[in-house]
């Protein structure tokens, strides 16, 4: 019988030093390494099985980086890698409404706040840019105003159509191959 994984695991093997660097710059070896330390879990999450985790600041951005993150590192380049990201955004506002961001050292609030900068709703761009600007997250403030544009300018993320199965638009596709496109 194995030992339940907790908010602390997720936490510690997360914030380790050694993955930091590749929080942004993943490899295949460490999503490799996310996928099979954490794809029971996430399907757990994925299915509401984690929902007392929202009790604590720790277990809340726990959850949220086991919706949001690790599936764009355990899916990369499929649909799947977005599945639950609309899940991973009522758990970070539960966690806001609850003031658990602001217990949190400026890295755990950066993670907390980026489901909103990765949904397609502008809306949500717009909470995830202000957000940002509270926090004086600065050096995100710039990539939560540049997700905006891209939602603004295309209503979504034309680097996820193919993943997505969607058809891109002659702007989306001049867009993808200039210099100044996202490819995250």
């Amino acid at each position: 019988m194995s030992v339940p994984i907790t908010p602390r695991d997720v936490l510690e093997f997360w914030f380790a030093p050694e993955h930091r660097p590749l929080w942004f710059r993943s490899t295949p070896e460490f999503d490799g390494d996310v996928r099979r330390r954490f794809s029971a879990l996430w399907q757990t999450a994925a299915s509401g099985g984690l929902v007392a985790w929202e009790t604590t600041s720790e277990g809340a951005l726990a959850l949220v980086l086991v919706l949001d993150q690790f599936p764009l590192n355990m899916f990369r380049g499929a649909a799947q890698a977005f599945a639950t990201e609309s899940a991973s955004r009522r758990v970070a506002d539960r966690a806001i409404a609850r003031g658990f961001d602001q217990n949190m050292d400026d890295e755990g609030r950066m993670f907390l706040y980026m489901p909103f900068m990765h949904s397609e709703d502008l809306a949500d761009q717009d909470r995830s840019v202000a957000l940002f600007e509270m926090a004086a997250l600065n050096r995100n403030l710039e990539w939560a105003r540049h997700h905006r544009e891209i939602v603004r300018r295309f209503g979504r993320f034309p680097h996820r159509n193919a993943a997505l199965g969607r058809p891109s638009t002659q702007v989306e596709i001049a867009w993808l191959g200039s210099g100044g496109a996202f490819k995250g």
